[in-house]
């Protein structure tokens, strides 16, 4: 019995080692998005996605992640900027990463020179992708696998603290996806102005700016007091990534 609980335990760990923002942190990001959409960018989203919201085609990079056919895009949801180096710096991944996908996808939608097919998959991707860049832990310092191998608990559960990021501190709140989105402070327009200004490289430099409080874990038993002092950072994170991935839509598709 103990035998076949290790090697649950250990197949639990490698799928979770793989995955961002969990599904209700993704819908969040694309809640929010739709609020700053313009109306030219939604009538073209809306014809891409034949009529499916940017909540509901959020997860869609993770969910394909079970058909091996997919496997190319492993790598295109993280990337690893060391402390102290930028990511022009660093050494590039050849499978690609997720800042170098960004780039690439957001201009081959900007060029509009793709197959439908090709269009609503990039689409999918950069909905998935702009939402990754803004988890703290998806820009990795190269040790711990964004936090992967760092083991904790959470409220005397087993967890690890890219699980605690990704998934443990949202579900706590018990909120669903719609719930949390409208709780989320509704910032000024020169504040939107500013975020949706930033770039994709930006994006994940700020992730190196909140390393010191992510890593603040003390013995490792995490609960009401991690959640208190960081569970505004999450929040913040994930308006932000909703109004700049509506940004970035309506740059590319509310324009022609």
């Amino acid at each position: 019995m103990l035998r076949w609980f290790t090697i649950l335990f250990c197949i639990l760990s490698a799928t979770e080692a793989a995955y961002p923002w969990g599904p209700t942190g993704h819908r969040v990001i694309g809640q929010v998005a739709e609020q700053y959409l313009t109306k030219k960018a939604r009538k073209r989203l809306n014809k891409i996605l034949n009529g499916q919201s940017l909540a509901i085609v959020s997860t869609w990079m993770d969910e394909v992640r079970s058909d091996s056919t997919f496997d190319y895009m492993a790598d295109w949801h993280w990337v690893t900027i060391p402390d102290g180096m930028t990511y022009e710096e660093t050494q590039k991944n050849s499978n690609g990463d997720i800042i170098e996908t960004l780039e690439r996808i957001a201009g081959g939608l900007r060029a509009g020179q793709t197959t439908p097919e090709k269009q609503k998959q990039y689409l999918l991707i950069l909905v998935h992708l702009v939402g990754d860049i803004h988890m703290p832990l998806h820009v990795g310092n190269g040790e711990d696998r964004g936090g992967n191998d760092i083991r904790v608990s959470w409220f005397g559960r087993p967890s690890n603290l890219h699980r605690v990021w990704d998934s443990d501190m949202i579900d706590e709140t018990r909120l669903s996806y719609t719930e949390l989105a409208a709780s989320l402070e509704q910032p000024g327009e020169e504040q939107v102005k500013s975020w949706q200004q930033s770039g994709i490289r930006d994006w994940a430099h700020e992730n190196t700016v909140y390393r010191q409080p992510v890593y603040q874990i003390g013995n490792g038993q995490l609960g009401y007091d991690y959640s208190y002092w960081n569970l505004p950072m999450v929040r913040q994170r994930l308006l932000q990534a909703g109004i700049r991935l509506a940004g970035l839509l309506n740059e590319i598709f509310g324009q022609r």
